[in-house]
């Protein structure tokens, strides 16, 4: 291979609140690795996502914490702590510049579902982010691809299974004393049943 046309090293940015991280996750950053050739899926815990504002069940260091046991064991999955660690209001745009001073050789892209996707136009200078990263868009049980996204053609949908679990589910069931094996990785139900969370 000519050494002037060497293949970058490609990046997936993969944010969320992770609270908790769970199998739905794992799914899909695997799923939308393989399908887009990327060589490394970072997790990017949120401080506090702009549309999600409110407090969390658990604490940022916990969430880092059932993070890092989520993707523990896979070489092309790491965390990053950069949101978490700026504190404030966690915004896409800001992250995706840190990244590109972070990996000024590699090609960045986002992992995104189809939900926010849709949401995307709204966000705080979506117009900067796609100059910097490439959207990944993978489906979300619910939602249909809308070609009226004004940023549709920065788009590239990848197939990823449409596995129905949330965060959110996953709180309720906990809460309500059900349990959660096979939702999340064992490490992370481990993490959740000895420090009591989401009772």
């Amino acid at each position: 291979m000519n050494p002037l046309h060497k293949r970058k090293t490609q990046i997936g940015i993969f944010g969320g609140s992770f609270d908790p991280p769970h199998l739905g996750h794992l799914i899909v950053a695997e799923s939308v690795r393989g399908a887009a050739e990327l060589d490394k899926v970072v997790f990017v815990p949120a401080f506090q996502p702009p549309h999600k504002l409110g407090n969390y069940s658990a604490t940022a260091a916990q969430r880092i914490a059932m993070t890092r046991l989520a993707v523990r064991g896979n070489a092309m999955f790491s965390v990053s702590e950069y949101e978490i660690s700026r504190r404030g209001i966690s915004y896409t745009v800001d992250t995706v510049k840190e990244f590109s001073r972070q990996y000024p050789d590699a090609e960045l892209s986002l992992i995104m579902g189809l939900d926010s996707f849709h949401e995307f136009p709204a966000w705080k200078t979506p117009e900067e982010i796609v100059l910097t990263a490439r959207l990944l868009v993978y489906a979300r049980p619910g939602f249909d691809s809308s070609s009226g996204n004004p940023f549709f053609h920065h788009a590239e949908f990848v197939s990823a299974p449409l596995v129905d679990i949330s965060s959110n589910m996953i709180r309720r069931r906990v809460s309500s004393g059900k349990g959660i094996r096979y939702l999340v990785p064992r490490p992370v139900e481990e993490f959740i049943l000895r420090h009591k969370l989401y009772r």
